[in-house]
C-alpha cells in the first residue's frame, strides 16, 4: 500500500501543503496523513503514518525534510520502517529505500548533511574564538546574578518567588538560587 505524508510548518503555508497532497494523490497514495506543525513540535500525524505502515507498504513524501529533523531522526525512522518491512520513497529526489541505489543515496545524503553540520559548528567555534581574542565576544551576561540584590530585597518585602521571577523576567529557580545568598559577586 502507498501511504502519503505531507507537512508544512505553519497554517500560512496552505499552498505548499496543498501541492504536497496533490502530488501524493497523483502518486496513487491510498492513505494520506497531513498536518501543519513545526518539525520541532510533536508531529501526531507523522507518528500515525509510521504506525500505519505494514510489511510491503511504502511511505511516500515529497521532500526529505518532511520526514526527518536530523540525521538521527532519519535513520531512526528508516529503521522503524525497515523493521516493519516497509520502505520510504522521496518524490523530489527519486529516492526509494527498497532499492540499493536508494539506500546508497540516503547514506550519502545523510553523511553529507552530518558533515556540513560539523563544518558549520567548527566555523562557529573558530569565529567565537577569534571574537573572544579580539575582546568582541563575552558571551551572554548572567541575567539573574545581575539582579541578585533586587531578588533579595523583593524577598525581604515578602514577595513570593514566582512573583519575583515574573517581575524581573527570570526563572523561579534563579530566584531560589539568589534569594538566600549571603553575598553576591
Amino acid at each position: 500500500m502507498k501511504i502519503g505524508y505531507g507537512r508544512t510548518s505553519s497554517v500560512d503555508q496552505n499552498y505548499s501543503l496543498d501541492a504536497q497532497l496533490e502530488r501524493l494523490n497523483q502518486e496513487g497514495c491510498e492513505k494520506v496523513f497531513s498536518e501543519q506543525v513545526s518539525s520541532v513540535d510533536r508531529r501526531p500525524e507523522f507518528e500515525k503514518a509510521l504506525e500505519f505502515c505494514r510489511e510491503g507498504d511504502v511511505l511516500i513524501i515529497t521532500k526529505l525534510d518532511r520526514f526527518a529533523r536530523s540525521i538521527i531522526d532519519l535513520w531512526k525512522h528508516i529503521q522503524l520502517l525497515e523493521d516493519k518491512g516497509a520502505a520510504l520513497q522521496v518524490l523530489d529526489m527519486n529516492l526509494d529505500t527498497k532499492t540499493a541505489n536508494g539506500r546508497l543515496q540516503v547514506s550519502l545524503l545523510a553523511s553529507i548533511a552530518q558533515w556540513e553540520r560539523e563544518m558549520m559548528l567548527e566555523r562557529q567555534r573558530v569565529g567565537i574564538a577569534k571574537a573572544k581574542a579580539e575582546g568582541k565576544y563575552k558571551g551572554r551576561s548572567a541575567t539573574a546574578r545581575a539582579k541578585a540584590v533586587q531578588i533579595q530585597k523583593m524577598a525581604q518585602r515578602g514577595l513570593k518567588p514566582s512573583q519575583i521571577a515574573s517581575a524581573l523576567g527570570i526563572g523561579v529557580a534563579s530566584v531560589y538560587r539568589y534569594r538566600d545568598a549571603a553575598t553576591v559577586t
